[in-house]
């Protein structure tokens, strides 16, 4: 009894709590997301879609906007035509029409000229490939000293003819594809036409219509891009029209001296495709009158060869900075490197449409971006301080005692 009486008598002990191990650190607590995480979860994957899917449409709709682009710098480069027509009474789709129609017999007749001496030299190369084939083999025998006759080239011919033959045969299987591909190109180039006269007879409209959709603090600065394209792209194409001019003018001179066979035909490719293909237009442009004379004589070919080398550098030299002076400024690292990287992006498209839109560019940047003069101090490094060493103080000189 006395224990129980100590027990109830005396004070109550403080309840244990159950062991639940060590506790836990504050940053191991769960907490409750906040409110504007599943939000921001959900906006994030809707960007992400809406990011897939534009890529997707883009990437469906790449050839319209090939086409649409094409179209707009073709517009920029006969507007300069289009609007001196309109400035003097002539409507806009009658001036447009006009500068179609002049464009359209310039390029017939250049490929009509074109066509008139391949068919003219592969006439002349056919009928005189046994001549040909017979120098040939004098010249291996006298050089090698080998005994080839004419038979065992005959002989090697007929093997090639064969294989010849089963590429064609391969290629003609596919007629259906090369046809689709044919047609698909002739529909993007009847588009293109399509575009660049809406775009260019229709200029003004177009461009207030763009202009409308922005403030007006921006409409200035759409119209002032607006107008450096147009007249850096008609700058070029005015450019290189006149250069070619001028180099079809020089070529044709010099092949009638040299009595050149089809000396118009092959002054006009020189011209043409020598300032309107970029970067390797020189070479394919020389490469042809060389060749149509090495047939005739190759003296001849000799002299064309320094004649177009020698005019290549006047042009350089000489006529292009007068004439790209007043329209397009271009320096050829510039030219060459956007041409590289317009082949990269869209291709032969890229590579032709890579110098009006860099010109732009340039133009823009020009009109936007301050320049400030370079004064003689920055020209010359700054002179390098020299560091003075510090003069000690001689140690005076004991008297001797």
């Amino acid at each position: 009894m006395a224990a129980d009486d100590e027990s109830t008598s005396g004070p109550a002990a403080p309840a244990q709590a159950p062991a639940t191990g060590p506790a836990l650190p504050a940053f191991w607590t769960v907490r409750t997301p906040p409110r504007w995480l599943p939000r921001s979860l959900l906006y994030a994957m809707l960007a992400v879609a809406g990011l897939i899917a534009a890529f997707w449409i883009l990437g469906k709709l790449q050839g319209l906007l090939t086409v649409l682009l094409v179209s707009l710098f073709l517009a920029f480069a006969i507007e300069p035509a289009v609007n001196w027509l309109a400035a003097r009474g002539v409507r806009r789709g009658a001036g447009t029409g006009a500068v179609f129609g002049v464009l359209l017999l310039v390029i017939v007749a250049f490929v009509w000229t074109l066509g008139a001496l391949l068919i003219s030299q592969v006439t002349m190369l056919v009928g005189n490939a046994p001549d040909y084939v017979q120098d040939l083999v004098d010249w291996f025998n006298s050089t090698f000293h080998q005994d080839l006759s004419g038979d065992d080239l005959t002989k090697y011919a007929s093997e090639w003819s064969s294989t010849i033959e089963g590429y064609l045969v391969g290629l003609a299987g596919n007629v259906w594809g090369i046809g689709t591909v044919a047609i698909g190109a002739i529909f993007q180039l009847l588009g293109v036409l399509l575009f660049t006269f809406y775009f260019a007879a229709d200029g003004p409209r177009f461009r207030t219509w763009v202009c409308s959709l922005l403030p007006p603090k921006q409409q200035k600065h759409v119209l002032r891009a607006w107008d450096i394209a147009v007249e850096k792209t008609g700058g070029y194409i005015y450019s290189r029209a006149l250069l070619a001019l001028c180099s079809a003018v020089a070529h044709y001179v010099a092949l009638r001296v040299l009595d050149v066979p089809s000396a118009f035909a092959l002054a006009l490719w020189v011209g043409v495709v020598s300032q309107f293909i970029p970067t390797v237009g020189t070479y394919l442009a020389g490469a042809l009158p060389v060749l149509v004379a090495l047939v005739h004589d190759p003296i001849t070919a000799l002299w064309i060869l320094l004649f177009i080398v020698g005019y290549q550098q006047f042009e350089n030299y000489v006529l292009q900075p007068r004439i790209t002076a007043t329209t397009l400024d271009m320096h050829p690292a510039v030219a060459f490197g956007a041409v590289i990287a317009g082949a990269a992006l869209l291709g032969p498209t890229g590579a032709l449409l890579a110098i009006p839109v860099t010109a732009t560019l340039q133009g823009f940047a020009g009109a936007y971006v301050r320049r400030y003069e370079v004064t003689e101090d920055a020209d010359t490094p700054p002179p390098t301080k020299k560091k003075r060493k510090s003069k000690q103080p001689e140690p005076a000189e004991q008297s001797e005692e």
